[in-house]
């Protein structure tokens, strides 16, 4: 059965920087969504992950029209044809901010975060390089389904400091793992069944550095508009600090009404890209 995908997304520069480092974009008809979360000087970060929104989302536009996905890289063990194909893009964005830092002044070391999902039908494929995080809410409950690549967190991991800790530590933006930082780069892919009811929370850390995960289950539940989620999302942010960028992306599945399952389904309709320089 093919489920439909309701979405919603926004993105603010928060309280105190002057420009917005991240972006995000989605492609219904391709099931695709992805959030980014970029760094570097001189306008570099807007840059990285404008090309990592771009890139992905090109990648599955153009395997859409020829019917085949391309493989990039090695293919990874265990793991589903849309999540080797999410590896592929993430492997060819990371390809293209690199050597973008390479050839344009100025932009030397530039990166960017991403977290990524493909829905075909009810398979849920997963990706994440950085620190931008994904969360599932399902029947009342919320869980990360990624795992931070940050050196606070890979800490956290090992025992040597706790979740509190790491909350007030001045290593918190350090990361262990970017797009673009190397000319090569290893996502986490994950295979998930996506169930009728299911909401995905996608996010970059201006976000999560202030949420946990009951604030961010108790403003999820507290409206069935994703637009309203979204807006009080970053509001709440915002009144704690909101000293980064912020970005929410939510998508929820949905059965398809019982005129279009008669029919045969269909595929949700409309793509969106949002730059938010």
């Amino acid at each position: 059965m093919t489920l439909l995908v309701e979405v919603a997304g926004k993105t603010d520069v928060g309280c105190v920087r002057a420009n917005n480092e991240d972006n995000f974009g989605y492609d219904s008809r391709c099931g695709i969504y992805v959030v980014c979360d970029g760094m570097g000087g001189q306008a570099a970060g807007e840059v990285a992950s404008k090309l990592g929104v771009d890139v992905v989302l090109s990648y599955f536009r153009e395997a859409a029209e020829s019917g085949s996905y391309p493989q990039v890289g090695e293919p990874l063990e265990g793991v589903s044809e849309g999540g080797q194909a999410l590896a592929s893009a993430i492997r060819l964005a990371n390809r293209t901010i690199h050597e973008t830092g390479h050839e344009q002044a100025g932009r030397a070391g530039m990166g960017s975060t991403m977290v990524a999902v493909l829905i075909r039908d009810q398979v849920l494929s997963v990706a994440n390089v950085g620190d931008s995080r994904i969360y599932l809410v399902r029947h009342g409950s919320i869980q990360q389904l990624t795992q931070d690549h940050s050196l606070v967190m890979e800490q956290v991991r090992r025992g040597y400091i706790t979740l509190e800790q790491a909350a007030k530590s001045e290593m918190q933006n350090i990361i262990l793992r970017a797009l673009g930082s190397e000319d090569t780069v290893e996502a986490d892919v994950e295979d998930l069944v996506l169930l009728p009811g299911d909401l995905l929370l996608m996010s970059s850390d201006g976000l999560t550095k202030y949420l946990r995960d009951d604030d961010l289950l108790t403003i999820v539940a507290s409206t069935a508009s994703l637009e309203r989620v979204c807006d009080l999302l970053i509001a709440t942010a915002k009144e704690r600090g909101g000293d980064d960028n912020i970005t929410c992306l939510l998508m929820k599945a949905v059965n398809p009404p019982w005129y279009k399952r008669i029919l045969g389904g269909m595929v949700p309709g409309g793509r969106k890209w949002r730059n938010s320089i």
